[in-house]
């Protein structure tokens, strides 16, 4: 059974998307300096769009987003260890997790979202990276439940 289906059940896909969105918050509370500032104005902008908006985009994204890591999350468990795995293996995971937003920011009809992905996408993968162990930590704890 794959990511998606083992962690999308109605009895875990909510507390899932919470704690995405819970580490998305912790993460951004982190950055500092003029990138940091960037980052968290665009979040507030997108928070902007509608009430909710963030835990809808990280539904609509997260059964993509767990397919495509799917086979680094697989080779890890091979090894016994699919955190440490998909973590040191950080670049591949951002990589798998971008091309994921890359192809569906495409059918975005609200300009927005278009417009502060493609400003913030030349540095989300150093972003993403730095998130992986983080989500990482978040799968592994569902695949356990």
């Amino acid at each position: 059974m794959g990511l998606s289906e083992g962690l999308l059940n109605p009895e875990k896909k909510a507390m899932l998307v919470d704690d995405c969105c819970n580490m998305l918050e912790t993460q951004l509370a982190s950055k500092s300096g003029i990138s940091g500032i960037a980052l968290k104005t665009a979040f507030s902008a997108l928070k902007g769009v509608k009430p909710g908006y963030i835990p809808y985009a990280i539904e609509q994204l997260l059964p993509e987003c767990l397919k495509a890591i799917d086979p680094i999350w697989n080779q890890g468990v091979e090894k016994g260890d699919p955190v440490g795995y998909v973590t040191a293996n950080s670049s591949y995971t951002a990589d798998a997790l971008l091309g994921v937003t890359d192809a569906r920011v495409k059918s975005v009809r609200r300009p927005i979202v278009r417009g502060t992905y493609e400003k913030l996408r030349g540095s989300a993968k150093k972003h993403v990276e730095e998130a992986i162990p983080d989500f990482a930590n978040i799968i592994d704890k569902y695949t356990k439940a």
